[in-house]
C-alpha cells in the first residue's frame, strides 16, 4: 500500500490491479479498508467475475471504492451487460484476447468492443493490453475514454526512474496529440 499512498500524496488517482487469490488472501474487506485507508481510489481484478464478486461487492460499498471489470472481444452481448453494469468508475476493455505484455499494434477488434459498452452505459470505458508507445496511445484516445498501460511502464521502471518519466510523457503527449485534433 505505500506505492498507492505516494501516488495520493503526490494528487494521483490509484487504482491497483490484481488477481483475486491475493485479496482473497489478505481478507476482503481488509483489504478494502486498507486500499481506501491509503488513498486508493478502487481495485481492477481481471480474473473476477461479476456473478462471483459478492464480497467485493459489500467491500467495495462500504469502502467507496471503484471496482474495475474487464471486458474482452469474445464477451457475449449478456456477460458484457453484466459485467459493465457490476463496475464502477470505468470499464476496463481488454483491447485483445491472451495475456498482458507490450504488443506491436492496437486490436482492431478494440474500438467496436468500446461501441458495445457504450451501447449499454454511459461508464467511463479504458482500454489497455499491450500498449506501449505514442502511437498507440493517440489511436486508442480517439475512441476510448481512457488508455490503461501496465506491463510497459513496469518494464520501464526496471530500467530505471529516467526511462519510465520518458515513457509516461511519451504516452501522455499521445493523449493529448489525439486529444487536440
Amino acid at each position: 500500500m505505500a506505492a498507492v499512498e505516494a501516488i495520493s500524496r503526490a494528487g494521483g488517482n490509484a487504482v491497483v490491479m490484481t488477481y483475486w487469490n491475493p485479496v482473497l488472501r489478505y481478507g476482503v474487506d481488509a483489504f478494502a479498508r486498507d486500499l481506501a485507508a491509503a488513498g486508493g481510489r478502487g481495485l481492477i481484478t481481471p480474473d473476477l467475475i461479476p456473478d462471483e464478486a459478492q464480497p467485493w461487492f459489500a467491500a467495495s460499498d462500504e469502502h467507496r471504492l471503484d471496482r474495475i471489470f474487464l471486458v474482452a472481444p469474445s464477451s457475449t452481448p449478456e456477460r458484457l451487460a453484466i459485467t459493465v453494469k457490476a463496475s464502477r468508475g470505468f470499464v476496463y476493455a481488454a483491447s485483445t484476447m491472451g495475456v498482458t505484455g507490450a504488443r506491436d499494434v492496437v486490436s482492431q477488434a478494440a474500438p467496436k468492443l468500446v461501441g458495445r459498452v457504450k451501447a449499454v452505459s454511459d461508464i467511463p470505458v479504458g482500454v489497455g493490453l499491450g500498449v506501449r508507445s505514442r502511437e498507440q496511445a493517440a489511436q486508442i484516445a480517439g475512441y476510448a475514454d481512457g488508455v490503461i498501460v501496465g506491463s510497459a511502464l513496469v518494464s520501464a521502471l526496471g530500467a530505471g526512474l529516467p526511462r519510465l518519466r520518458a515513457l509516461t510523457e511519451e504516452l501522455a503527449a499521445g493523449v493529448r496529440e489525439r486529444a487536440a485534433s
